[in-house]
């Protein structure tokens, strides 16, 4: 959040935080007070609810205001991630297997192939995913599941699929364009440790995931590969609604399927992150980035186009 406000200062924006909570009259009070042009909207949980997220762009809506990135609608479909899956699904975008877990006695995983992988159906960031999320068969997996409803609620099993992970980023409105194509590098994980960008990869800085999955642009894509994975990202960006900016992550097996991983609607704009860097990789500069995502919301503005 500081790295934007800097950026936007340096960019010739004032800017406040005003925090999203449960509280809307202490919210909407204070958005009054202090007369908000646009909004940069870097909700991610609202009082610590993930599945809360999409409800602050509702009200922006509501109050008219124009904000950045993706309308309710958008983080709704994408934070989702059943909801996600099932569009997918239904659009014939392949997309690991996988099964709904929500503290039912009575379930089988008969249709799913082992190793399987638990990912919390409404946390972003990588959160309750990890090493131990991983089960190789289904008396593992059933003694695991608690541990897992208990705190995020109900979850996804999904088959783990083997290969290379890439991280699409789109970035543009109306019409959003790919920067370059990001893979995440496992080479140095040993046999023991399954290649996931899981929590302590992300956040960890003691952990061993953190200093050895690196991301880097390979420059020996195949057109072919690079094409098809462009285009399944580009599909899965209008299919869930993402504006403005979005982050699709993807596997490619060994026979070279394209599985959907995640649609990241709003995803994180961190200097550090991702998305930054695929943007610095294009030639922009991170105050830039910044600026365009800000330039995208003051078009609708004077479009009248929220």
């Amino acid at each position: 959040m500081e790295a934007i406000e800097e950026a936007l200062e340096g960019l010739g924006h004032s800017s406040v935080r005003i925090p999203f909570t449960r509280d809307l009259h202490i919210f909407t009070e204070r958005f009054k007070e202090q007369a908000v042009d646009i909004v940069f909207n870097l909700c991610e949980t609202v009082d610590e609810a993930p599945h809360l997220v999409w409800h602050a762009a509702a009200v922006f809506e509501l109050l008219g205001v124009s904000f950045t990135g993706s309308t309710s609608v958008g983080l709704m479909l994408s934070t989702d991630k059943l909801v996600s899956k099932r569009l997918l699904k239904g659009r014939q975008i392949r997309t690991p297997k996988y099964i709904v877990y929500n503290g039912s006695l009575e379930f089988t995983t008969a249709l799913l192939k082992f190793p399987v992988i638990i990912k919390p159906r409404f946390e972003d960031a990588s959160i309750g995913i990890d090493q131990d999320s991983i089960f190789e068969n289904d008396q593992e997996l059933r003694k695991g599941l608690k541990k897992f409803l208990d705190r995020f609620g109900p979850v996804l099993i999904e088959e783990y699929i083997p290969g290379r992970e890439f991280n699409i980023t789109l970035l543009g409105y109306p019409t959003a364009s790919i920067l370059p194509i990001g893979e995440i590098d496992f080479s140095a994980f040993p046999k023991n440790l399954y290649p996931i960008v899981g929590y302590r990869a992300k956040w960890d800085k003691a952990s061993f995931e953190y200093h050895h999955s690196p991301r880097r642009f390979p420059q020996d894509l195949g057109r072919s590969l690079a094409n098809k994975m462009q285009r399944v990202a580009l599909e899965c960006f209008h299919l869930l609604m993402v504006r403005d900016y979005g982050r699709i992550d993807l596997r490619v097996d060994d026979q070279g399927k394209i599985y959907v991983l995640e649609v990241n609607g709003n995803p994180c704009l961190s200097p550090d992150a991702g998305f930054a860097a695929s943007a610095q990789e294009s030639g922009l500069t991170y105050g830039d980035m910044i600026g365009m995502i800000v330039d995208f919301a003051v078009q609708r503005e004077e479009g009248s186009t929220l």
